[in-house]
């Protein structure tokens, strides 16, 4: 069993950074991203590694989303910068040991997800 704590959402304007962190209660897994937007599927944001520190990003949000992981503090983040409207969802941490799961939406542990609001 995996425990995944979000913090860091909130609302701010466009252009603006905004940055969530994931505790995590294990590195035995991948940890992701992923974010819903009201009426929309969920979709996947970014991917990281524990050991390696890979990472992997959504087309939508390279270069302006950075997935980072302090190994020591089992502590994965999302760095948020030049925000879009678009960008507005609730954010939810996860982590699998299958990185191909992600494609699909999928993962066996999830946190309670984080609001992230951009204004116009």
């Amino acid at each position: 069993q995996v425990q995944l704590v979000e913090s860091g959402g909130g609302l701010v304007q466009a252009g603006d950074s905004l940055k969530l962190s994931c505790a995590a209660s294990t590195r035995a897994f991948i940890m992701a991203w992923f974010r819903q937007a009201p009426g929309k599927e969920r979709e996947f944001v970014a991917a990281i590694t524990w050991n390696d520190g890979n990472t992997y990003y959504a087309d939508s949000v390279k270069g302006r989303f950075t997935i980072s992981r302090e190994y020591a503090k089992n502590t994965m983040s999302l760095q948020m910068n030049s925000l879009i409207p678009g960008d507005t969802a609730v954010y939810y941490c996860a982590a699998d040991q299958d990185f191909v799961r992600f494609g699909a939406g999928k993962a066996d542990y999830w946190g309670q997800g984080t609001q992230v609001t951009v204004s116009s």
